[in-house]
């Protein structure tokens, strides 16, 4: 058994602590006007100007999750040890690094870590790649559906009739468009619409998960994981495994 000390490590860096609060926020408030755009119907909003009200608050608020995603895609790059993908992403040696950690967790004396646990390393993973699904199709319906940026002028060119200015077409709105041309983009877009619903409900039972683990790592593990999200350093009992990492 190593011998438990108290000693406390500076862990995340601020970009990576303000992207994780940044990303909370966005993807619960984009989740929320989601479910209103989804039933609004059952909410009583029925008029055309309130339903293009309702997307564009979406798509700009997307707009703000998107460039967050953006930064720290780019800063697990340059970041500090603990924020860079090489330090994240499962790679040589990470199935030892599991298997160790399962089997001290099991002898009921988990092993510590400076930055994610080998499960918290995959559950990153997973998250990240939903949230570039998100924002991959999240960014083309906006185009498609108020051919709002970076692919909405396209789109709009693509579905405006012989003669029509692009630029005067309005979103939900088939006045001036190609009847032809707007059936084929429908039929285009349906796919990233329903793999952004499918995702986002991954999204939210992802979010109620990590929540739970959260909770349980602190229990048993301790370490301090959500005051180390604020302050960026953590607090633990024995020498963490990726000490010399």
């Amino acid at each position: 058994m190593k011998e438990k000390l108290l000693k406390q490590y500076q862990v995340w860096d601020a970009p990576t602590r303000i992207f994780h609060w940044v990303n909370f926020t966005t993807v619960i408030l984009l989740i929320f006007m989601g479910l209103m755009m989804l039933f609004k119907k059952d909410m009583g909003i029925t008029s055309l100007d309130a339903k293009v009200t309702l997307k564009i608050i979406h798509v700009l608020i997307g707009y703000v999750f998107v460039l967050n995603l953006l930064v720290r895609l780019v800063w697990g790059f340059v970041g500090n040890r603990f924020a860079r993908w090489s330090n994240i992403v499962p790679g040589k040696g990470y199935a030892a690094t599991l298997s160790g950690y399962l089997t001290s967790f099991k002898q009921g004396e988990p092993q510590q870590f400076l930055g994610h646990n080998p499960l918290g390393r995959l559950a990153v993973v997973v998250i990240m790649l939903s949230l570039m699904v998100m924002a991959v199709t999240g960014l083309v319906r906006a185009g498609t559906d108020i051919y709002y940026p970076p692919f909405g002028s396209s789109f709009a060119q693509q579905v405006a009739a012989e003669g029509v200015d692009p630029a005067s077409l309005k979103p939900y709105d088939k006045t001036g468009t190609d009847s032809a041309k707007m059936k084929a983009m429908g039929e285009f877009k349906g796919p990233f619409g329903e793999i952004h619903i499918y995702t986002s409900c991954f999204l939210m039972f992802l979010i109620l998960l990590h929540i739970m683990v959260v909770v349980r790592t602190e229990i048993k593990e301790g370490g301090g994981l959500v005051s180390a999200m604020f302050s960026g350093k953590k607090t633990l009992e024995r020498e963490p495994e990726d000490l010399n990492g």
